[in-house]
């Protein structure tokens, strides 16, 4: 049976796979839809699983907050290339994982793959030809306050924090705040005991090489811990807005206090594979040769 361009356009739209891809389904099934579809979901599959080794650091990340703001959810989905990331399919994709991690109020990134996201993921895979992944998902609440956001103008860098008390503007120069500043704690008696011993450790052995008396070395390194607690706690950051009041005064101005926050950055912690694209190509060259 002849195989029509009509016929390719609809297996396109059923399937959302390549061109050239339905037209071989087509071809292989004599022109039979449902044989094609069934052809296609058996190759897709075994096309991502291909594909999910590797390495996808660039993408995107989605941010949805309840109307009363008792709750917001914060996704990161990552994609091969910044190309690839700026593809209207993977955008859409990101916004249903970010709706879909929001109306179940969930953070459980397992539970929602295998309810159907993870099938959606796999077609993306196929139709975009770059290994797609659901990277994280942060589900972040605000008894007794109420959860603001800010999402960078890039889509790659956002935050979530939780405050109670004060206003509107208050909770979004905090979020603007945790975006641009990095903290990694709200205050630094939320920074773990073994952390702050590794720190005193090192700063303790490099002091040693100052040669002076040991009480003098004991104040230094106190000192530096001090100085390092303050540098990762958001109540002791100045203000990015304003550097000569720090982020927790600004909270005693308005009589609030925060609860918690999340601050997710594309790729942050994955190993970035560097790719010689000029040696691909003629490694290509030589295999075809």
């Amino acid at each position: 049976m002849a195989v029509s361009a009509a016929m390719v356009k609809e297996l396109r739209e059923l399937t959302g796979l390549g061109m050239m891809d339905c037209k071989k389904a087509l071809t292989e099934s004599d022109g039979d839809m449902n044989l094609a579809i069934e052809s296609l979901r058996r190759n897709s599959a075994v096309k991502a699983a291909k594909k999910a080794d590797r390495t996808a650091s660039e993408g995107l990340l989605g941010v949805r907050v309840a109307d009363d703001g008792s709750y917001a959810v914060l996704v990161e989905v990552n994609i091969e290339t910044d190309f690839a990331a700026r593809d209207e399919s993977f955008a859409a994709f990101v916004r249903r994982v970010r709706d879909v991690a929001f109306e179940k109020r969930t953070s459980d990134l397992g539970a929602l793959l295998a309810g159907g996201l993870d099938a959606e993921r796999e077609k993306l895979v196929q139709s975009i030809g770059e290994n797609v992944s659901v990277r994280r998902i942060a589900l972040l609440e605000a008894p007794g306050g109420q959860v603001a956001s800010y999402l960078h103008a890039d889509n790659r860098k956002a935050s979530l924090v939780a405050v109670i008390g004060g206003d509107d503007e208050l909770r979004r120069d905090v979020a603007m705040h945790v975006t641009a500043s990095k903290p990694m704690v709200v205050s630094g008696a939320d920074v773990a005991p073994e952390i702050v011993e590794k720190e005193r450790e090192i700063f303790t052995a490099q002091a040693q090489d100052s040669g002076k008396p040991a009480e003098i070395i004991a104040k230094m390194v106190e000192g530096r811990v001090r100085k390092f607690l303050a540098e990762i706690s958001l109540l002791e950051q100045p203000f990015v807005k304003d550097p000569n009041v720090r982020v927790g005064q600004l909270l005693s101005q308005k009589n609030a206090r925060c609860s918690g926050f999340v601050r997710y950055e594309v790729g942050e912690g994955i190993d970035k594979v560097e790719t010689d694209f000029a040696a691909e190509v003629a490694a290509q060259v030589r295999g075809k040769g």
